[in-house]
Order: C-alpha cells, then structure tokens, then sequence
C-alpha cells in the first residue's frame, strides 16, 4: 500500500503543485496515513493467527521498518523529481515563446545573436 501511494502520487504531487514543501508535506501526510493502515492490517493478522503472517510473534521487523523507510526516501525524490520536470518545462517553454535560449546569459535573443556575429 505504501508503495502504490507513492508511485501513484509523489511525481504528481511535486509536478501539479507549486510549493515544494506544500508538496512534500501532502505526500507525507498521504504516506502517514496508508503506512499506519498496512502496519495495523498486517499487525492485527499477526496476532490473529493468520495462516502466513507478515511478522513472527516475540520478533522484532526490523526489515519491515528499513523498507519501509527506504521507500519513503525515495518518495521524496519523486517529488523533487517532479518538482523538477516542472520547472524545466515551464523554463522550456517560456523560451521558446520568447525567441531566447535558455542556457543564454548575455540576454541576446537568437535572432540578435546572428546580426551582432
């Protein structure tokens, strides 16, 4: 569950909205919520004498909280990637409607470019 929440919503919530940290904390949030929901629905067939429970009564999941933790991390960078693309495509774009290039410092448009050369 924590894994589908973060493949279907980190790169969006970072592409679709603006502030970087209104997104990182909506995917927390989102992520809070589903990892609570899988750790009481595998907890409660753990106790409940499931046929194959997740986590063995007396020990401690260590495994289960590093996976857990390493797929949050990258949740964060999906978002930070989508933030990413977000930017450089309204970079992209706002170039090309303008006339300049965007790794362009002189302020020179191309067509200015090639008369100045």
């Amino acid at each position: 569950m924590i894994a589908i929440v973060t493949v279907a919503g980190a790169f969006a919530l970072g592409y679709f909205l603006r502030s970087r940290w209104a997104a990182n904390t909506a995917y927390a949030v989102a992520y809070l919520w589903a990892f609570t929901f899988q750790t009481l629905y595998l907890l409660l067939d753990s106790l409940d004498g499931g046929d194959d429970p997740a986590f063995e009564p007396g020990t401690f999941p260590v495994s289960y909280g590093v996976v857990a933790a390493a797929i949050f991390v990258v949740g964060f960078g999906l978002v930070n990637l989508g933030h990413w693309a977000r930017v450089r495509r309204q970079t992209s774009s706002r170039s090309s409607r303008t006339g300049t290039s965007a790794t362009a410092t002189s302020g020179n448009t191309a067509a200015s470019a090639n008369v100045a050369g």
